[in-house]
This record gives C-alpha cells, structure tokens and sequence, in this order.
C-alpha cells in the first residue's frame, strides 16, 4: 500500500538514504532540507511522487507549511520522520549558553514544532506514525555531549509521553535510537571542540575518537533507511528502536547498569516514605 510521507533533514544521512528509499519503493514523499535545492535530483528522478520545501525545523510556520503541502499533494501524510538534527563535542563549561540553546532548540524543540504542526491531521485522519529520530545519546549521557544528549533525553520523555496520547486517536509513535553510522553526522555535520586539560580524558578523548571513528562507523544508512520502511509497516509496531549492533549493546549495558545501581541504593530510596502504621 503505498503511503504518503514527510522527512526532515532529507538531503543528507540517514534522511537523504530513506528518501530514496521511500521513493524507490513507490510511496509519495514531502522531502525538507534547509537548502531545498539539494533535493532537485529527487524531483528529477521521481516527478510528481516528490515534493520538496525549505524547512527550518524552529519555524512553526514552515514546519505546518510541509504538513500542509503533504496534505493539498498527496490528500494527507501516513508517516512523519522527525530526522533533521546535529551535536557538536564541547564540554559544559567551554560551550556557550548560545551553543547549547541552539542544539536543543534543533534537536528537540525542533522534533516538538513538527510533531504539533501534523497532529491535527493525523487526529482527523485517525492514523499516522511518527518517527522521532534519538540517539544512543538519548539513554546514556555521552561525554562531551551534554547539550545533544539534553536535547535527545527531552525527546525520549516527549515522546513517551506522545505515544499516550496519540494511542487516544489512531496515532503511533516510534523512537528510533540510532548508533555510528558512515553519514555527515560525525564529519563536517559536527563541530568538535577537545577543550581543556581538565577534562582531556572525556571530552578532549571523544573529539578524537569521533575525528578517527569517522568513515569507520558499522552502520549502513541504506540499510538504516530498509529497517524504516519495515518499521512503518508494522501494525504494533514498537516504542523503540535501537539501530545497529553498536546501539543496541551499549543501551543494554547502561540498563543493566541503572538497575544494578538501583538496587545498590534500594534501602536509602524506601527510607523517605512514612513509616507503615503498626
């Protein structure tokens, strides 16, 4: 069946791989980017089943534009991917407040002005699936990103607290916790930062091992973009999704860790509650 889509972030990564794929599956695409030109070849090869438009995800007026172009082209929207986003390497102390304000009015902010701007459609549709776009930095507070993982924890919680809501109306929500893979992302898409001696050993070590993991990542955009179409075709499908073999470890491992830790601590938590009556 085919389904009407929108993608932000679409001209590069895992965005401009699950365009394409999309599209070479016969589904019908809103396909944004900042630069909407560096979408034209989309449109050349595709014609009528693409539309392309500039798209700055902190604008509320051109993020309900997108919608409603998906909506007047292809009579609504089936699947909205939340993609577009970036995370610079700097520590807390060295990054300006402008820097880390930005990266989560991007990231989060960003991915919560789309989400509003397509409910009231999918809410009249009654269906649609919304594809928020996280990170492993969204369940482990990676060093060096406190900002990026500020941003992607708030879009954990958001949407958690979205998918309550929209199971009201027909509506699903997945997050999709991507791990390394070869794109942009850890290339000029970022900006790194070592920073001070004091804090060589977090951030001054993620910068480099970003600079040398770059071009060496496991994952395979274009099988990132397969397991998407996957994922929204399924009728249940899942809350979360971790995105390759990286991902799904280290999130196993931080969970394990937090229970352990929990249970370490059990007897100082149960000790603030009101003493059982006798």
């Amino acid at each position: 069946m085919t389904q009407r889509w929108l993608i932000t972030g679409a001209s590069r990564g895992i965005g401009r791989a699950l365009a394409e794929a999309v599209l070479e599956a016969g589904h019908e695409l809103v396909a944004t980017a900042r630069d909407p030109a560096r979408l034209d070849d989309l449109v050349q090869r595709h014609g009528s089943a693409v539309r392309t438009t500039a798209l700055d995800v902190t604008d509320p007026g051109q993020a309900v534009h997108a919608v409603v172009l998906a909506q007047q082209a292809f009579g609504g929207l089936d699947v909205l991917v939340n993609n577009a986003g970036y995370g610079d390497v700097n520590s807390v102390e060295d990054a300006s407040l402008a820097e880390i304000r930005q990266q989560i009015e991007t990231n989060l902010f960003g991915t919560i002005i789309m989400t509003k701007a397509v409910i009231p459609l999918m809410r009249e549709q009654g269906s649609g699936h919304i594809i928020q776009f996280s990170s492993v930095g969204g369940r482990i507070g990676a060093p060096g990103r406190a900002a990026y993982s500020a941003a992607k924890w708030g879009v954990e919680g958001f949407s958690e607290s979205l998918a309550r809501e929209m199971a009201l109306i027909g509506v699903q929500v997945t997050v999709v916790e991507p791990g390394g893979f070869r794109t942009d992302f850890a290339g000029a898409s970022t900006t790194l930062h070592e920073g001070r001696r004091e804090y060589e050993a977090v951030v001054g070590a993620t910068a480099r091992a970003q600079r040398a993991y770059d071009g060496r990542q496991p994952g395979d955009p274009a099988r990132a973009a397969a397991a998407l179409l996957k994922l929204a075709a399924q009728e249940r499908p899942p809350l979360r999704l971790a995105l390759g073999s990286d991902a799904l470890e280290i999130i196993a491992n931080a969970d394990r860790d937090r229970l352990l830790e929990m249970e370490r601590w059990r007897e100082l938590s149960v000790s603030t509650d009101y003493p059982l009556a006798k």
